[in-house]
């Protein structure tokens, strides 16, 4: 079958594991040359698995609802006493099931080894898997996945990252590791909501991804610019260094100092820090006292609790100029976060963090 048939019968071979390695290959070159069958193919296959998944969805809630409708009936007759019965204990160990294995879940890792160097270097995107400690917060998430907003989609994610505003419009920057091989990317505002994004660039060297943010009007924040500045030149050595990302679903503050200007194996595109990470903040930025984000969150060193590399600005930078001309990012030029406390620096800069959450299989 041709990669240039339709893009449903595409979407349809492709989920069911049906192309040949030459139309696959056929597949990738398509989607990496043209933007607008790789957004539909991306759309196709996301609302595909959204149908394969509605019908056990819907069951589930049947069964809460049967539940809820049950134990009324139980509680009219015998309103001192309710007893369930083992199909009742049966569904609610189905649920219970269910919301375990909806929980978040470990860092995928990614391990170097160069010669006589032994250290290890882990990706710190984070891949969702099965977690007995997260039960306690089952039955809130539950609720939250029955009555989650509409644009939200209805499959698990693969893998989650952070990312940050390169302009109010909607351009934002995190990891190429995080978007690799996506079949849908959304990104998590703040406030909650999702929005489907799509990459505009990237440079796997530098481990760079530029997106942008498919809705239109679309505002990271309606009553505010970006509040800080990038940094255009590397820092120096002992610099204080502070970063905001998502290991959870709260925004997660650590703060530490640069170690290194040469990050992993001496890459002078990277910085060596002192400064806690965990899988999640893949993307995350990091900023100086003023206000000037000096570098990426992009790994970390796994022997080691606190090291963490991170890809500097000026790699990101580079990326940026050679973006068309039609692509308009407008780069804020100057930081308004210079004399602000770092509780009020923290407040501003969250509006123009999200969560960026990777689907594919």
């Amino acid at each position: 079958m041709s990669v240039d048939n339709k893009v449903w019968i595409t979407a349809e071979a492709y989920l069911a594991k049906n192309l040949s390695t030459d139309e696959l290959g056929l597949l990738e070159i398509k989607i990496g040359e043209d933007k607008n069958f790789a957004s539909e193919f991306h759309d196709a296959c996301s609302l595909l698995r959204s149908l394969n998944n509605a019908g056990s969805q819907q069951k589930f809630k049947n069964n809460l609802a049967t539940i809820n409708q049950k134990i009324k009936e139980e509680s009219a007759v015998k309103p001192r006493k309710i007893a369930l019965s083992m199909q009742y204990l049966r569904t609610a160990g189905v649920a219970a099931v269910v919301a375990i294995l909806a929980s978040v879940g470990s860092m995928w890792v990614m391990e170097h080894n160069s010669h006589n160097n032994t250290s290890k270097y882990s990706e710190l995107r984070k891949e969702i898997r099965s977690d007995l400690e997260n039960i306690k917060q089952s039955q809130s998430r539950i609720i939250k996945d029955l009555n989650n907003k509409a644009n939200k989609p209805q499959i698990e994610n693969k893998y989650s990252g952070t990312g940050f505003a390169l302009s109010n419009d909607g351009y934002l920057v995190t990891n190429y590791h995080v978007t690799k091989g996506a079949d849908s990317l959304y990104i998590q505002t703040r406030d909650g909501n999702y929005y489907k994004a799509y990459t505009v660039s990237f440079d796997a060297t530098a481990d760079i991804a530029i997106l942008k943010i498919q809705a239109k009007n679309f505002k990271f924040s309606k009553n505010a610019q970006i509040p800080y500045s990038f940094a255009n030149t590397k820092s120096g050595l002992g610099t204080q260094v502070y970063t905001l990302g998502y290991p959870q679903n709260d925004a997660v503050y650590s703060e530490g100092y640069i170690s290194s200007r040469n990050g992993y194996l001496g890459d002078s595109l990277q910085y060596r820090l002192e400064l806690p990470a965990d899988p999640g903040q893949s993307g995350a930025p990091v900023l100086d006292a003023s206000g000037n984000i000096v570098a990426i969150v992009t790994a970390k060193e796994s022997k080691s609790v606190g090291t963490t590399f991170a890809v500097s600005t000026k790699a990101m930078l580079k990326l940026l100029r050679g973006i068309p001309e039609s692509v308009n990012i407008r780069l804020p030029k100057s930081s308004k976060l210079t004399n602000l406390s770092r509780n009020q620096q923290i407040e501003k800069i969250q509006d123009f963090t999200c969560v960026v959450k990777v689907y594919g299989n």
